[in-house]
Order: structure tokens, then C-alpha cells, then sequence
């Protein structure tokens, strides 16, 4: 029985410890590092330091990386570990797909100030929406919203509120519960977490083109996720299938990732103030 009672209150004392920490293990700023590493004036680009200042008042550091003629600006939501400086080769492909790019980092990554919250990091994605409809004077329609994995969640949930041009939703999970429930099968992690992030909730209230992207091996957000956000999705909609892990799916699938992309945006864009693009060497 002392055997039992000491199991059950290691059991209780780890369920503690998860739900107190859990912020721990969704923001990771610090993974690799919190420090900038490089810029796009490092690939060739030529890019601006943004300052975005939210509603409460936290100052946020991004890049807005121009395009001589833009078919559309995209916001890029990043996932929850790094910063926009381990996005270089992603900021490269859009741009050369002919976007005018706005990358920012939440509140707690990189350069940014405070402290990541669900909350905080949605007025994170307000502030830049805002600067891209009010500094940069783009209309609505004319803006893409692109979020991978926790990003996918916040695009999602603001393409629910703002009309966007178009979102695209990469390597994206239904909800931070079903996916914890999945990664945790020994946890009541449903239960016990305090984070939402419901990108499937969001998508029924999302009025604009949506274009899932998820690879069939992605190891840490299963391709089941994606499939159902493709099915949540109101339409019009697109799938888009890759290859290789959570993290290098779009590299390692070259081609197929940048023409998708392309095909997307043209059908629901249009390229009258763009050009099309030959995929970046090397992919």
C-alpha cells in the first residue's frame, strides 16, 4: 500500500509540475537560441527592421522584406521554437514566389520584448496585420496570411477575424488538447491544458481561399491533423502534400512545395502584379 500511495502521489506531483510548466514546453525561444544569427541581407535580399508595438503596449521586433512588384504582402507566422533569423530559407522561396514578406517574433523570441502568452501572441499577430493594412497601405485582399505549426494556429485564428486574401496553414494541429492527448497518452492532457490554440474552431469562421499543407511524415503534428483542417476548412480549399519532417518538409520536397504555392496564389490571386518564379537552385 506505501508502495501505491508513493506512485500515486508521484503520478499527482507530475501532473502538477505539467500543468505549471506547461508554457515551458510550448514557447521555445531559446531552441536554438534566442539570438539573431543572421539577416536577409545574408541571402541577397534587401529587408527593413520593424518595429511593431501591440495593444498592450510590447514592443516587437520584425523584418519587412520588399518586392519590386509584389502580386500580394504575406505575414508569416512562425512555429514556437527560434526566431526569424532560422527562416532565411523560407523568406528566400516566398519572396521568390513574388511576395513582399512581413516575418515578426512573438512577444519573448529574439528581440521582442515580454513574455509569450496565447493571448499576447494574438495581439502579436493583430499588431502586424495592422502594420501591413496601415503602414504599408495594403488592402485586405491583397494580403496572404502563412502560418506553420503554432503559427498555423494564430493565422488561422486571425484570418477568423480579419478577411485576408488567403491562408495557408503548414504542418498545422486541430488544437494544442488533441495533440497533447496524442503526444501524452499517459497524461489527461486534455485536461490539463490551459492553452487552446484551436486552429480547427477558428477555420469555421475563415471566409477566404485556405490551402492545408502537411507532409504524410511529419513526425511531431500527424498528417491526420491535416487532413482534418482540410476537412473543417468552409472552402474554397486546397491540399497540398509533402514530404519529410515537421520542419524541413518544404525544403525536402523542392518542386512540389514551391509549385503548389504558386498554383494557389494564382488561382486565387491572380498574377497581375506578379511574375512567375523558377524554384529557388537547389530544390
Amino acid at each position: 500500500m506505501s508502495l501505491v500511495l508513493a506512485l500515486l502521489l508521484a503520478y499527482v506531483g507530475l501532473l502538477a509540475v505539467v500543468y505549471v510548466g506547461q508554457g515551458r514546453l510550448l514557447y521555445l525561444p531559446e531552441l536554438p537560441t534566442r539570438a539573431l544569427t543572421a539577416t536577409p541581407a545574408d541571402i541577397g535580399l534587401a529587408y527593413e527592421d520593424v518595429e511593431l508595438i501591440t495593444d498592450d503596449g510590447v514592443r516587437l521586433h520584425g523584418w519587412w522584406i520588399p518586392h519590386p512588384r509584389p502580386r500580394a504582402a504575406l505575414l508569416h507566422l512562425h512555429g514556437n521554437a527560434g526566431n526569424v533569423s532560422h527562416r532565411l530559407e523560407l523568406i528566400r522561396i516566398l519572396h521568390d514566389l513574388g511576395l513582399a514578406v512581413l516575418i515578426f517574433d512573438y512577444r519573448g523570441y529574439g528581440r521582442s520584448e515580454g513574455k509569450p502568452t496565447e493571448a499576447g501572441t494574438q495581439r502579436d499577430a493583430l499588431a502586424a496585420w495592422r502594420h501591413l493594412t496601415e503602414v504599408r497601405g495594403f488592402s485586405p485582399e491583397r494580403i496572404v496570411l502563412h502560418g506553420q505549426s503554432l503559427g498555423a494556429a494564430l493565422a488561422a485564428w486571425l484570418a477568423s477575424r480579419e478577411r485576408a486574401g488567403a491562408l495557408i496553414l503548414e504542418s498545422a494541429f486541430t488544437s494544442v488538447p488533441e495533440l497533447a492527448a496524442e503526444l501524452y497518452p499517459w497524461l489527461p492532457a486534455r485536461h490539463l491544458a490551459r492553452f487552446r490554440y484551436d486552429t480547427r474552431a477558428a477555420l469555421s469562421a475563415v471566409r477566404c481561399p485556405v490551402l492545408v499543407v502537411h507532409s504524410r511524415q511529419d513526425e511531431i503534428v500527424p498528417y491526420a491533423h491535416g487532413l482534418a483542417l482540410y476537412a473543417a476548412a468552409p472552402g474554397p480549399k486546397d491540399l497540398l502534400v509533402l514530404r519529410g519532417d515537421h520542419n524541413s518538409g518544404f525544403v525536402v520536397s523542392g518542386r512540389v512545395y514551391v509549385d503548389g504555392l504558386d498554383a494557389f496564389l494564382h488561382r486565387h490571386l491572380g498574377e497581375d502584379v506578379g511574375a512567375r518564379i523558377t524554384p529557388p537552385s537547389g530544390l
